[in-house]
């Protein structure tokens, strides 16, 4: 049996949130805005009331805290996390 790579991990920025509203929400915003990313599944590392967080580059962490702080979207944590 061939033996498969794995890939590789990358630090990303994962914002958690309260409300699946609000995780909708927040990729409404970042599509809207070009903001790269996308819905993941909440990293088992993270606690959060809702199971949906968004996921994006790790560079784009001060801006999306400043975006959804701005938009009114409550965030229940914004973490760096190697994904």
């Amino acid at each position: 049996m061939e033996e498969r790579a794995m890939r590789k991990k990358e630090l990303r920025t994962v914002a958690a949130f309260h409300t699946t509203a609000a995780a909708m929400a927040a990729e409404r915003l970042c599509r809207r805005e070009g903001l790269e990313g996308r819905l993941i599944p909440v990293p088992r590392s993270v606690t959060s009331d809702c199971g949906i967080a968004w996921s994006a580059p790790a560079e784009l962490r001060d801006t999306l805290e400043r975006r959804f702080q701005e938009a009114g979207l409550e965030v229940s944590g914004i973490y760096l996390l190697p994904l």
